[in-house]
């Protein structure tokens, strides 16, 4: 859905019932890799059983995204990943299927190379294996997709869609422990 279309539905401010809370969606890195017109995911074992995700996680305490989708490639794919670019801003819904908790993920997407797999890395716990798939292979399997971002990245690349790295501004702070100063 695209931003006007997203204003238009936005319906009017009503005072809210009930006390606010605060929401926070949880923060992932993900990584779009392409070879050879190939696009490197990883199959990892879930409580849904064995599924297809683009190497991510969730950015760590401390870390930019930048430093976290390099770790995430890393663990999953014993692959060192160079960030060319920033590919965008995705946001999803899920439901667990056992506790029926209900999660917003907030994806910061990257697109770039990597190098060859280092033998002397294990894969991340759950990860089963890295699998280079074609897009029309990945099309062909949303049902095995652990979440549809998978599909959503891969459309935006091939789409042409491509942001400069120095999208992204990370203060210093986050690499120290906090002062003291007013809230922004």
């Amino acid at each position: 859905m695209n931003t006007a279309d997203l204003l238009k539905a936005i319906p009017p401010a009503t005072a809210p019932a009930t006390p606010k809370v605060r929401w926070k969606p949880n923060v992932t890195v993900a990584a779009l890799i392409e070879r050879d017109g190939r696009f490197l995911l990883v199959e990892e074992e879930t409580s849904d059983g064995l599924l297809l995700n683009n190497p991510a996680g969730h950015l760590d305490p401390g870390e930019s995204p930048l430093q976290g989708v390099i770790r995430e490639t890393l663990e999953e794919t014993a692959r060192e990943f160079t960030p060319e670019g920033f590919l965008g801003m995705y946001m999803s819904r899920f439901r667990r299927t056992r506790t029926g908790e209900d999660i917003t993920y907030l994806r910061l997407a990257f697109f770039g190379s990597v190098g060859d797999a280092d033998p002397t890395l294990s894969l991340d716990d759950g990860i089963v294996r890295a699998v280079w798939m074609t897009a029309d292979e990945i099309r062909a399997c949303p049902e095995r997709h652990r979440s549809p971002l998978v599909l959503e990245c891969l459309e935006s690349y091939l789409a042409g869609q491509r942001y400069p790295l120095d999208i992204l501004t990370v203060h210093e702070s986050v690499f120290s422990a906090p002062s003291y100063h007013r809230a922004s």
